[in-house]
């Protein structure tokens, strides 16, 4: 009954809860495709971005030349809903920060295929980052009370704004209705009351999912499920022949990022080469463009023939 109950739900929102594609072979390295839609009178992007489970800033990014607030009628919206991989080795949970991306890789049943799920999700401000490295789940609750820590009582309080020691589950509590619990203490992937944040750097350093997004990936995780947290502003990857460049703006606080951003690339390039070696001549011009716009959107970087 209960899975009735969230397909149903599911349905009348008008999408998937992320987004689920089959894995592909080693040699290459990315899954969905760069898909367009036609906004509504009433639409924002931040609504289509809701409906679509892409997060804020990733679909701005991809549609530059439009009005946040007022596309249009009809306007054309790119999603950006294709994705290279997060480097190997691809299994449990991969968070790319700079990305703002989730990716599952669930462990296929004996015979079957594998596949990844990616998710849209926030991360902590930039005073409040999440932390980088390797740890795993674990720990999970449903309908979770918030015990706010106290630098956020303080913060709060300070703005006028004073929280109580316990919040409890319901519609009121930051944490949605599930939470995982990962071993670097105090941090957590949890749902929110607040959708419109999701894909934006608006937390206390913990991972926020879209409330159906969560639902969909809190039953499939056991505990132990190992979790690496990376901050990958670039990666590079191929499909058939041919080379593919994905460009997303460095954080806030990465300095070395955002000074070294063309050497990084250039280095991404060739390891991706090195991993599967390729007479592959680059189009500089498609880099240039790619380090400039740092759309998101993977791009062929491969000159062609």
């Amino acid at each position: 009954m209960r899975i009735l109950l969230t397909i149903l739900a599911l349905f009348l929102t008008g999408r998937a809860a992320g987004a689920t594609f089959p894995l592909p072979p080693p040699e290459f390295d990315l899954v969905g495709s760069t898909r367009v839609v036609h906004a509504h009178r009433e639409d924002t992007l931040l609504d289509i971005a809701r409906r679509e489970g892409i997060g804020q800033e990733a679909i701005v990014r991809a549609n530059p030349e439009l009005d946040r607030w007022l596309p249009g009628q009809g306007t054309a919206v790119t999603l950006p809903s294709r994705h290279i991989l997060p480097p190997p080795p691809r299994q449990g949970l991969i968070l790319n920060l700079p990305e703002m991306r989730l990716y599952y890789f669930p462990e296929p049943e004996p015979g079957q295929p594998g596949e990844v799920q990616t998710y849209a999700v926030s991360i902590g401000r930039m005073d409040w980052a999440t932390p980088l490295g390797e740890t795993k789940l674990v720990s999970k609750q449903e309908n979770p009370a918030w015990r706010p820590p106290e630098s956020i009582r303080q913060e709060h309080a300070a703005a006028g704004d004073p929280l109580p020691r316990i919040v409890p589950p319901g519609p009121d509590n930051p944490l949605g209705n599930y939470a995982l619990r990962l071993g670097i203490p105090g941090y957590l992937i949890h749902g929110t009351n607040k959708s419109f944040g999701v894909g934006m750097r608006v937390s206390h350093g913990c991972v926020r999912m879209l409330p159906e997004d969560i639902e969909s990936l809190y039953p499939q995780l056991p505990v132990g499920t190992p979790v690496r947290i990376i901050n990958q502003f670039v990666k590079a990857g191929w499909h058939g022949g041919d080379l593919y460049l994905e460009v997303h703006p460095p954080l806030e606080e990465d300095q070395d990022g955002r000074d070294q951003l063309f050497e990084t690339v250039l280095q991404v390039i060739d390891e991706a080469q090195f991993r599967r070696p390729v007479e592959a001549e680059l189009d500089r011009f498609a880099v240039l463009q790619a380090i400039v716009e740092k759309s998101g959107i993977p791009v062929i970087v491969s000159a062609k023939p």
